[in-house]
């Protein structure tokens, strides 16, 4: 061991752990392991575990300090039955939760509305009114579980949302913890569930990184995703340039609006996919970090810490997940969710061996929490940093992406940045080029997909799937239709009508003014109509 590792054991490793954790562990067989292997502070690229640019991990102790946040993404049908679903996995050891809405629900449109029809609760949890959002997180405290909520162009009314029922608690702002997506770039790109145009998404993306910045401390107010992009068929380049891309472009608004960058961008968190090809999946994640810390200190002069440290969940690849011979998407899951570990991620979500057929069963979203804690507890990947860094393949295979990734994102530069390029349509362009190869090799058989192209077997009966009852759009319209009699009709429309002068003005923040609104009993979907009449609907241009 050279006399860098040593010292930084000494100096840095052991400190962080504490005095209550072994300093290191050991191989099944009882054989000792050290913290950390390989190449220290003599590689500029590399360096140590929590240093900067953090190649090796975002903290020095990584998962022998705290292992990643196991958090379970679920939401279907009502709030009570999502609250429910909640309660199993909490008590099954999940450590964070991760909300999925309906499609109504994420583009802002209420049950009764006729765009919603036939969608009411069909994809994640249907949530309209205040009272929904209490009723999802009932008997769950909510400055003791992180919650995670996959909402973008909603993002703010749903954030307001938790604001509201965090007080309803007896919470302050403050002691809220979790993670808002809020990632609008990436929905013009590649997922589609936008509602109003660029420009002002992006006003609302920044009003609630400056909102959280001053009023909730422990909140991400965004997590930029490339997951979304990668599901659309994207390579792992594109998902590093186009995912930081956003990110440099999100950070800029921010810088624009007067945040101090070394004040907020540690609170900025990241969301990437873990794809099938192992290896270069570690070391993309590996990459990530590396290129994001030296994008902050070069073009905004972050300093060295929080504010170049990328923080990043992982969730594995529901594209990859296949209807036929299900079973096998076990082995898929538990590679990914391997890749994503020996990257270093902060928490992970790993899909269900069902999700190709419909929303999760019980049995298999308990089976891919066992999944995690199979990894954590049995494997040993817990004991020691970074186990595959200094690898010379893993190291060539790093370099090799973020060169690749650079260039991608010099290419976005030379557009205008993010929003311009995606204005273009010029990631959407390259997305679809990229899904459209990789298909023609999966057809011609050069890409095997085991019980899809390769093994086959004749057709098995599926299990059991689960549905949701469609008369749940019906009970939902009563229900919000009941919400909008027992209010005080003429306080909810002043706070709307405040809430729409106030969107006029570029310069206003309008969390303050949606969290008064869903007090008054305001819905997302009249939250949002109002908003709409003042920054219109976007409606995106061809791109062929």
């Amino acid at each position: 061991m050279s006399d860098a590792l040593q010292r930084w054991i000494r100096e840095v490793y052991e400190p962080a752990l504490g005095k209550d954790r072994p300093r290191s562990g050991t191989t099944g067989s009882g054989l000792p392991l050290q913290p950390l292997y390989g190449p220290g502070d003599d590689d500029p690229g590399l360096g140590f575990p929590g240093a900067f640019p953090y190649t090796r991990g975002p903290y020095p102790t990584m998962y022998a300090g705290r292992p990643w946040t196991m958090r379970q993404y679920s939401g279907f049908s009502t709030a009570e039955d999502t609250n429910a679903r909640f309660r199993f996995l909490l008590e099954g050891g999940t450590k964070g939760l991760s909300v999925a809405f309906d499609l109504p629900t994420q583009m802002g449109f209420d049950p009764d509305a006729d765009v919603a029809r036939g969608e009411v609760g069909k994809v994640g949890v249907s949530i309209a009114t205040l009272g929904d959002f209490e009723t999802l997180f009932d008997g769950i405290p909510l400055d003791a579980v992180s919650v995670s909520m996959t909402i973008n162009s909603t993002a703010p009314v749903l954030l307001a949302f938790m604001i509201a029922a965090g007080k309803r608690q007896g919470l302050e702002p403050s002691a809220l913890r979790g993670t808002v997506q809020n990632d609008l770039l990436k929905e013009y790109i590649a997922r589609g569930t936008y509602r109003f145009p660029p420009a002002p998404s992006l006003r609302l993306v920044t009003d609630v990184i400056e909102h959280c910045n001053s009023e909730l401390p422990r909140f991400n107010p965004i997590s930029i995703s490339g997951y979304h992009m990668r599901e659309a068929g994207c390579t792992a380049p594109q998902e590093l340039a186009f995912t930081l891309g956003n990110g440099l472009a999100y950070v800029r608004s921010a810088v624009d609006r007067g945040l101090d960058v070394d004040a907020f961008a540690g609170r900025l968190s990241f969301f990437f996919n873990a794809h099938n090809d192992f290896f270069e999946e570690v070391a993309k994640f590996r990459a990530a970090r590396r290129m994001w810390a030296r994008l902050m200190q070069e073009r905004f002069g972050a300093s060295e810490g929080n504010a170049t440290r990328l923080r990043f969940h992982t969730q594995t690849a529901g594209s990859t997940l296949t209807s036929q011979q299900p079973d096998v998407n076990v082995v898929r899951v538990t590679l990914q969710a391997l890749a994503a570990v020996l990257g270093g991620t902060q928490s992970l979500h790993t899909n269900s061996r069902d999700e190709a057929l419909g929303l999760p069963t019980e049995p298999a979203a308990l089976l891919a929490l066992r999944t995690q804690q199979v990894l954590a507890e049995e494997s040993g990947v817990t004991h020691t940093v970074d186990p595959l860094g200094g690898s010379p393949f893993i190291e060539a295979l790093t370099d090799d992406l973020e060169r690749e990734a650079m260039a991608i994102i010099a290419a976005i530069d030379a557009k205008g940045g993010a929003l311009a390029a995606v204005e273009t349509g010029f990631q959407q362009s390259e997305i679809h080029r990229a899904a459209y190869e990789h298909q023609k090799a999966v057809e011609r058989g050069d890409v095997s997909i085991v019980g899809v192209n390769s093994y086959v077997m004749p057709a098995e009966a599926p299990p059991p799937i689960l549905k949701v009852d469609d008369s749940l759009a019906r009970r939902r319209t009563e229900q919000v239709a009941a919400w909008r009699t027992a209010r005080d009709g003429a306080a909810c429309e002043a706070t709307l009508a405040a809430l729409g002068a106030a969107a006029t003005d570029a310069g206003h923040n309008l969390m303050p003014l949606l969290v008064d609104a869903v007090e008054a009993g305001a819905t997302v979907g009249e939250i949002c109509s109002r908003l709409e009449t003042v920054f219109g609907r976007y409606a995106p241009a061809s791109l062929f």
